[in-house]
């Protein structure tokens, strides 16, 4: 049941792992293919096919757990916003600059 919780939470991170995996596993196929194969010729495949859908694979996991940080970090900064919204009483915080209601200094 909490596998389930999890899942449906971090679906970014679950997603990027199972990229990772698929990645490794193309890649490892298209080295064993690559080292079966004497010519050149018969190498290409496996580096056009396998080698190409692994590093794909492998950028579509690393962007995938980098947007799941990102969105993470984002939301402690709205806790951290919140926290301070609340502690000013909901002026928007203390570390905004104080104008004076005549306007700035020198002005007519």
């Amino acid at each position: 049941m909490d596998l389930i919780r999890w899942l449906r939470t971090q679906w970014d991170r679950a997603t990027a792992v199972a990229c990772a995996i698929v990645g490794l596993v193309s890649l490892i196929l298209g080295w064993l293919g690559v080292s079966d194969a004497t010519l050149p010729t018969e190498q290409i495949p496996y580096l056009a096919s396998n080698g190409l859908f692994g590093i794909f694979a492998l950028g579509v996991a690393g962007t995938l757990w980098i947007s799941a940080d990102l969105r993470d970090e984002w939301r402690k900064l709205e806790d951290i916003h919140s926290d301070i919204r609340a502690r000013d009483g909901g002026e928007g915080g203390s570390w905004r600059p104080q104008v004076p209601a005549s306007g700035p200094r020198g002005a007519a």
